[in-house]
């Protein structure tokens, strides 16, 4: 039995690899069958049963291939029947060396929120995944087109964001307070493809203080670090949101830095929008935290200390 599949609208030097690299883990999967690869067609011959599982390996990779950029290890996992586990419902975001899921249940519950809401407070202690899994969701949307650009936003010092007195100049005094909003984006995008969206300002990273005076429409926005938000900062921030905007706003309660006479805009804005409907709330706790086990202990030796 003979099967042609063409490969059409396919990336096909990633579809084969470098050197041939998938085309070469997909000959030595069905060794019974004799595979050749020319142009945009890909042909098998062999038993009917085999060439039956090769159609329904390839239509599973052909679907995945145009749907985000294949891997490797894609490859393996479709090839050694681990195929559910990159088209499963709970998956956030397919990356060139990973596939992110919810690790919890309350952050399965923060990806449902954000599908439902585009206004979305996250609150919680570190380590719960808050920041890692709002980015995410701001690369999955830029990247299905849902949203124009990501804007990705954080009260830059803890007390009232007073840059003057750091050194360097104005990039180099914001960099420290901005960098696990890198860190997440570079384990979810490329380093190229990154410095292309910022320096097109298809994603930006702004110190909260920037956000005065912008309308941001087709945008995915989040607000880090938002328990250091004064009132006034929180509620310029959420007067930003555009028509078709989506927001998510994180942070801890347990950890505001603001002086003594100022209180937390995240708090206050949780307290009076409760009622407000479609907006969605979420609160995570020590069961949700996804760093070190240790991180866990710490977390509730100080709760059971306060």
């Amino acid at each position: 039995m003979i099967k042609k599949i063409t490969l059409d609208n396919i990336d096909l030097a990633n579809f084969f690899g470098i050197q041939n690299k998938n085309l070469k883990l997909i000959k030595s999967s069905f060794p019974d069958l004799d595979i050749t690869a020319r142009g945009v067609t890909i042909k098998a011959s062999g038993n009917q049963s085999d060439i039956h599982l090769f159609n329904q390996k390839m239509c599973d990779i052909i679907d995945l291939s145009r749907q985000k950029k294949i891997s490797h290890n894609d490859f393996k996992a479709i090839l050694m029947n681990r195929s559910s586990e990159l088209f499963s419902e709970d998956i956030i975001l397919h990356t060139n060396s990973s596939i992110i899921k919810p690790k919890t249940k309350k952050q399965k519950m923060m990806v449902d929120l954000s599908q439902k809401n585009d206004l979305l407070f996250v609150s919680g202690p570190a380590g719960t995944g808050k920041t890692y899994i709002s980015v995410c969701l701001a690369v999955k949307a830029l990247k299905n087109k849902e949203v124009k650009r990501i804007v990705l936003a954080r009260p830059a010092v803890e007390s009232g964001e007073s840059l003057g007195f750091l050194p360097g100049d104005l990039k180099e005094k914001i960099d420290p307070y901005m960098a696990p909003l890198y860190d997440a984006l570079t384990d979810l995008v490329t380093i190229s493809k990154l410095k292309y969206y910022i320096k097109n300002k298809i994603i930006e990273i702004v110190p909260l203080a920037f956000m005065r005076g912008r309308t941001l429409d087709g945008s995915f926005v989040i607000l880090d670090e938002a328990q250091n938000a004064t009132i006034p900062q929180m509620k310029m921030f959420l007067t930003r949101m555009g028509s078709s905007a989506k927001f998510i706003i994180t942070g801890d309660e347990t950890q505001v830095d603001l002086p003594n006479n100022k209180k937390s805009g995240f708090i206050h804005a949780m307290n009076i929008l409760k009622n407000v409907k479609k907006i969605g709330f979420l609160k995570l706790d020590d069961k949700d935290v996804v760093r070190h086990h240790i991180v866990k202990l710490i977390i509730k030796a100080y709760k059971e200390n306060e």
